[in-house]
């Protein structure tokens, strides 16, 4: 599970509490007790679980969708569909854009399509990067990797953003993939409560929420080497009601 952090140390999981100094320990209970200003009521029609990880990966790619003013008529490409990349591409289509999955091969060609995107791009095909170039609005780069993003810039027409997203480290630049075209290139916060909430409602309106597969905490272990295997699609969900 990947989740956007405020600052140093204030993470989930093995971090320090801002108040208290005390070691995070995550929500790996049946049952703790949280301020309920961290709390989000659920929206009438969500199923808990599938709405679940709409609170870090869908609020991570709903941020600059919002920012960037997706809407009717905006051209969206979605580069990577796994966990972050489907919402991205379930969310560009509900807010009425013309959404484009770019992947390294074919094989996801039948689940773009079933998640409501219009095209799909080969990222390993030179021809049709190159017959690409300059066609969309926004880039929502969601590949979780090191990788090379001056071929994505490219693909962004004049006055566009590549919005940065997936791995979260060091990248490269060229100066010049920037300028000619005026091209920008961002990334996303953690959203807020008020983003987040309108996100909810959003989600709830238009049937969006993850594709998960519910699993028993018991059988933890198992999917965590599932999850170093890349074997879900596209979002693991625990159900911590087997525990005692």
């Amino acid at each position: 599970m990947r989740c956007r952090v405020a600052a140093p140390r204030e993470v989930t999981y093995s971090g320090t509490d801002r108040h208290d100094g005390s070691t995070t320990l995550g929500g790996y209970s049946r049952e703790y007790i949280v301020h309920d200003q961290f709390t989000y009521p659920l929206p009438t029609g969500l199923d808990p679980a599938a709405a679940a990880p709409l609170l870090c990966a869908g609020i991570t790619v709903w941020e600059p969708l919002q920012a960037l003013g997706v809407g009717p008529g905006s051209r969206v490409a979605v580069a990577g569909l796994g966990g972050l990349g489907h919402l991205a591409v379930k969310l560009a289509v509900a807010l009425g854009a013309d959404t484009t999955v770019i992947s390294r091969s074919t094989d996801k060609t039948n689940d773009a399509r079933r998640l409501g995107a219009h095209d799909l791009i080969v990222s390993t095909d030179e021809r049709q990067m190159t017959a690409s170039r300059n066609r969309f609005d926004v880039v929502i780069d969601t590949i979780a990797v090191p990788h090379d993003i001056d071929p994505y810039l490219r693909l962004v027409a004049l006055d566009g953003t590549l919005s940065h997203l997936g791995h979260l480290g060091p990248v490269t630049v060229q100066t010049t993939d920037l300028l000619v075209g005026r091209k920008k290139l961002s990334s996303a916060g953690s959203g807020g409560r008020p983003a987040t909430t309108a996100m909810l409602e959003f989600c709830a309106k238009h049937n969006v929420t993850a594709d998960v597969e519910l699993v028993p905490s018991k059988h933890i272990n198992e999917t965590l080497e599932r999850l170093e295997r890349n074997d879900v699609r596209y979002r693991f969900v625990l159900d911590m009601s087997d525990l005692s």
